[in-house]
């Protein structure tokens, strides 16, 4: 298991320096936004189709809607603004057309690639071959085991762990629930995912120790493939029938695993439990303003964005990597990353990814939801 070292940010510094740099990109990136509809299956945005100094790789449209909708956005404008020709596509879940995005920005004279791989064998591959043909690649938000990236920008992912074990003991307690035994199940992210091990590593670290001494009972444990939100909801009905419906809470690693074990539990007629998610999407804020979910982390995309897009246009003008907070050790050596901080995000303080301008409150506040929000 791997550990990461970030520095020691703390969130209202964190939150300022969000506050500085991307509230003012709203507007420009409501313009990118538009870019995403408009997107054909290979997902390219370019300034320029050919001779793209930056090559964006971003995994499919299924593990998480955050790949279209923010990070697409947010790192166009961030390219554009600062003047470079770029390149985002999506391998749409195929690590072979991935591969042969990443050669083709090879030729095409991609000086830097932003890989989001979709499993760390084929993340490598590419990485070899960018290495071998003088590319730097910066492994963003997940990190290529065993792989040839030159730097990884990302999450605290192992501290995004903690806050969803910690969370949903407290939503155990506050419920009544923690001094019963609750039987926990955990529904992991995909096993090719080296985020999934991360967040895991953090939750089992709260979830582990109340196991152990008998104040949690644990359920069952199981990975989603591909972190198909499909196969989370038959997993999850899977685990209520062979429990007879004796789950009382549930760790789920992203709000589309959530939102699946939500869906089984309304289908049912069964009485909401605490559940966690990642990631704030619209659909988590709205089970947790409905009393269907505990808490998601919400993870500022901007900010990634923003630290990722200052590291390739430091490479890209031969000036020093900007930003570099911390090392982490891929399997293989250490690499230099820079990792931002995860905010928890409950019925407490839900508005904050509105607020941030990271989600709009009509994405929410719609429908049956609205009554939440009043």
């Amino acid at each position: 298991m791997f550990s990461n070292h970030s520095s020691k940010q703390t969130k209202e510094e964190t939150l300022n320096k969000f506050s500085r740099k991307w509230i003012a990109l709203i507007g420009v990136v409501g313009v990118a936004a538009l870019a995403v509809f408009a997107a054909t299956a290979s997902g390219s945005t370019s300034r320029a189709h050919g001779n793209a100094e930056v090559a964006v790789l971003l995994p499919d449209t299924q593990s998480s809607t955050r790949w279209e909708t923010a990070d697409r956005p947010f790192l166009a404008a961030a390219f554009k603004k600062a003047g470079l020709t770029y390149n985002i596509v999506n391998a749409q879940g195929s690590a072979q057309t991935q591969q042969t995005q990443a050669e083709q920005a090879i030729t095409n004279g991609a000086k830097v690639i932003l890989l989001v791989d979709l499993d760390s064998g084929s993340g490598a591959a590419i990485e070899k071959n960018a290495k071998s043909h003088g590319v730097k690649v910066i492994d963003y938000d997940r990190l290529t085991l065993n792989g040839y990236a030159s730097y990884y920008v990302s999450f605290n992912n192992v501290k995004v762990g903690q806050l969803q074990g910690q969370n949903l003991v407290s939503c155990l307690k506050a419920s009544g629930e923690y001094s019963k035994h609750p039987v926990v199940a955990e529904l992991n992210g995909a096993p090719t995912d080296n985020n999934a091990t991360l967040f895991a590593q953090g939750y089992n670290s709260v979830l582990n120790p109340l196991y152990a001494n008998g104040t949690f009972k644990k359920g069952p444990n199981q990975s989603v493939p591909n972190w198909d939100n499909q196969q989370a909801l038959t997993i999850f009905e899977q685990m209520l029938q062979s429990t007879g419906n004796k789950i009382d809470a549930v760790d789920a690693a992203n709000d589309g695993l959530g939102n699946s074990v939500v869906s089984a539990i309304k289908a049912r007629h069964l009485k909401p439990i605490p559940v966690t998610g990642q990631d704030a999407t619209a659909q988590g804020i709205q089970n947790i303003i409905s009393g269907y979910q505990c808490v998601t982390i919400y993870k500022p995309v901007p900010l990634e964005a923003a630290a990722a897009a200052k590291l390739a246009i430091s490479l890209i003008k031969g000036g020093k990597p900007v930003g570099i907070n911390a090392q982490t050790n891929d399997g293989t050596h250490m690499t230099p990353s820079v990792l931002e901080t995860p905010i928890a995000v409950t019925k407490a303080n839900w508005q904050k990814p509105i607020q941030d301008g990271y989600l709009k409150r009509s994405d929410v506040c719609t429908g049956a939801y609205a009554k939440f929000c009043k």
